[in-house]
C-alpha cells in the first residue's frame, strides 16, 4: 500500500458507480490510503448507506449517461472536495441483458451502452479538466483512469454493446493521453480483470466466483498504478502501458 505520508496533502479522488463492486472497493480503497473520496451513483438508497459506512467521504447522486447531469455532478465533485486530483470512471453499462448478438440487439440498447460507457466517461472528463490541470499545475499530478475490458480488445460474440463501447472508452483514453501530455493530465486505460462482481454475475451467471479475483484486489492494483502516475510517486514503467483492457 502505498504510504499516505509520501502525499503533501491529501488526493481527492472522485470514482463513479461508486455503490458497488469495484468502485464500491475503490471507494475503500483510496479512503484507506487518507485520500478524500467523492462517489457518484445512480441509488440514492445505495449511495446513502455508502456514505455511512465511508465516514467523510461526499456521495453524490447521479447518472453520468443522462448529459443534463454532467456538469452538477462536476461541480459537486470539485465542491465537495475543494478540487480534483484522480478521476476513474468506473460506471459500466453491459448492455441488453441476457447478453445477445449484435444483430439482434436494438439500437436502442446500443445506444445506452455507448452513454454510460463512452459518452458518460467523455462529459465528465470534459467538464472536470479545468480542476484536473489545475491540480497538475500546483504539482500534485492529475490522472484520469478509465476502467476498459478485456472486450475492449477481444472480439467476444454477443458483447458487442459493451465490447464496442468499451473499444471506443479504450482508444479515447489513449488519444486523450497524448493530447494532454502538455498540461501535466495523465489518463489511463487499465483492465482489472475478471472479477467477482454483480455485474459479472449478472452477464455470466453460471460463472464460479471463486475462480474471480476479489473487488479489493483490483482495486488496490489500480490505485497503485494511479499512485504511479502521480510526480510523488515514480513508478516503474508507465501506468499506462501496464495493461489494455478490463475482464469482461
Amino acid at each position: 500500500m502505498t504510504d499516505r505520508a509520501a502525499y503533501p496533502a491529501p488526493l481527492r479522488v472522485a470514482i463513479t458507480g461508486g455503490t458497488s463492486g469495484l468502485g464500491l472497493a475503490l471507494a475503500q480503497q483510496w479512503q484507506a490510503r487518507g485520500a478524500q473520496v467523492a462517489f457518484v451513483a445512480r441509488n440514492a438508497v445505495r449511495v446513502g448507506r455508502v456514505a455511512e459506512q465511508l465516514p467523510g467521504s461526499h456521495g453524490i447522486v447521479g447518472d453520468v449517461a443522462d448529459k443534463e447531469q454532467i456538469h452538477r455532478i462536476a461541480l459537486q465533485i470539485t465542491g465537495g472536495l475543494g478540487g480534483l486530483d484522480v478521476l476513474i470512471n468506473n460506471a459500466s453499462s453491459l448492455g441488453p441483458l441476457p447478453l445477445r448478438l449484435l444483430a439482434d440487439t436494438d439500437c436502442e440498447d446500443l445506444e445506452a451502452a455507448l452513454a454510460t460507457n463512452l459518452l458518460g466517461p467523455f462529459r465528465l472528463t470534459k467538464a472536470l479538466l479545468g480542476a484536473l490541470a489545475s491540480s497538475a499545475r500546483e504539482g500534485r499530478g492529475a490522472v484520469v483512469l478509465n476502467i476498459s475490458s478485456d472486450a475492449a480488445i477481444n472480439p467476444y460474440a454477443t458483447w458487442g454493446a459493451y465490447g464496442a463501447s468499451k473499444a471506443a472508452l479504450h482508444h479515447l483514453s489513449r488519444i486523450w493521453a497524448e493530447e494532454l501530455q502538455g498540461e501535466g493530465v495523465r489518463v489511463l486505460s487499465l483492465d482489472p480483470g475478471d472479477m467477482d462482481t454483480p455485474m459479472h454475475a449478472a452477464a455470466l451467471p453460471d460463472a464460479d466466483p471463486a475462480t474471480l479475483k476479489r473487488p479489493a484486489d483490483a482495486a488496490r492494483e489500480l490505485a497503485d498504478a494511479i499512485a504511479a502516475a502521480l510526480p510523488a510517486h515514480p513508478g516503474t514503467a508507465p501506468a499506462q502501458r501496464l495493461a489494455e483492457g478490463a475482464a469482461r
